[in-house]
């Protein structure tokens, strides 16, 4: 008795204790911290537009596009330099 609407104490207590565990991605200090965001935040709007993942894990377009530049998968190029296939009108 005493949980607001009806609740009793067993409900409140696993529905409030279920959240789901972020991933934290720290740079590494040799890369420029502005570019890191910069490259990071493009990489995670092609994510968002339907681009592949280039490295695994079940997070979100955000965290996916850190990792990636973290490990190297995905880097700052020329538009003139870049090579492939272009992904979205604009190519990292």
């Amino acid at each position: 008795m005493g949980h607001p609407a009806g609740m009793d104490a067993t409900f409140r207590t696993s529905f409030h204790s279920v959240r789901k565990v972020g991933v934290m991605v720290i740079r590494p200090k040799a890369f420029n911290p502005y570019e890191f965001v910069v490259v990071a935040s493009l990489r995670a709007q092609q994510l968002l537009a339907g681009s592949v993942p280039r490295v695994e894990g079940d997070h979100n377009a955000t965290t996916l596009a850190q990792m990636e530049v973290m490990e190297g998968r995905v880097s700052r190029t020329a538009a003139a330099d870049a090579q492939g296939p272009h992904q979205t009108f604009w190519q990292l």
